[in-house]
């Protein structure tokens, strides 16, 4: 019996370069598990759509499908358009059984990453000392989501014994550039921003341009495609799979 697909489903974006790193972080994932079939997807705006890859896994003989919701919070996309899709591929698909796991999430594995994306960025702007960080995501309505960033960020600064705040590109505050002044107004002056988003965007653009008008001395690239994010995907899937075996 063929294990059970993984689609992969991230949010999608007009701006291509985050289907671009999407599907690279799927590819790192393909060369971990090459004996998986796993495939990508997006909830709107970049293709292929989730319906479109359901269709085809299905086509190609598969009745298990385990979805990865690639989201770092338990926001919005995650209670609701998640499930909503599942459910509607499942309503048109007689005997399919579709597994969406808990989100991508905020490992602690994760500050690895942002670590890494760091030094590379303080290397580039030849920055040799810092004073502050801040740790830049997408934000949402849900202030739940916004907490669990708000709990990555004390993890970061205690491991680095430097004070950290959490910023949000929206729905709440406050914004990057906004952060770094109030760092600025304490009388920090080496003040670096990470960016706690999976890929490029317009959300990731404009954190940028604010934390760099407020004076900030270095910007990181998001998360990307890293192994440890893969493994991450990987590790969901696995809970997934395991789930849809019959009791």
């Amino acid at each position: 019996m063929a294990a059970p697909a993984l689609v992969a489903l991230a949010h999608g974006s007009r701006d291509p370069r985050s289907a671009a790193t999407v599907k690279a972080l799927v590819e790192e994932v393909r060369r971990m598990r090459p004996d998986l079939r796993i495939e990508t997807a997006f909830l709107g705006l970049s293709k292929p759509s989730f319906t479109t890859t359901v269709d085809k896994l299905v086509r190609a003989g598969y009745d298990e499908i385990v979805v990865v919701p690639l989201l770092l919070t338990e926001a919005y996309h995650a209670k609701v358009d998640v499930p909503e899709a599942v459910a509607e591929a499942m309503s048109r698909h007689a005997g399919l059984q579709i597994r969406a796991t808990s989100v991508l999430g905020l490992e602690a594995s994760f500050l690895d990453v942002l670590d890494i994306r760091m030094r590379e960025a303080l290397k580039e702007h030849r920055v040799r000392e810092l004073d502050a960080l801040v740790l830049a995501s997408a934000g949402s309505s849900d202030p739940l989501a916004n907490q669990s960033v708000a709990r990555l960020a004390r993890m970061w600064g205690a491991r680095h014994k430097l004070p950290v705040t959490a910023a949000f590109a929206s729905a709440a505050p406050p914004a990057s550039g906004e952060a770094v002044r109030a760092f600025r107004a304490q009388g920090r002056r080496h003040i670096a921003v990470a960016s706690l988003f999976l890929a490029h965007g317009q959300l990731t653009d404009r954190a940028t341009e604010l934390a760099l008008e407020a004076g900030a001395v270095a910007v990181s690239e998001p998360l990307g495609a890293h192994p440890e994010v893969a493994r991450t995907i990987l590790a969901r899937y696995a809970v997934g799979a395991v789930e849809l075996v019959p009791v």
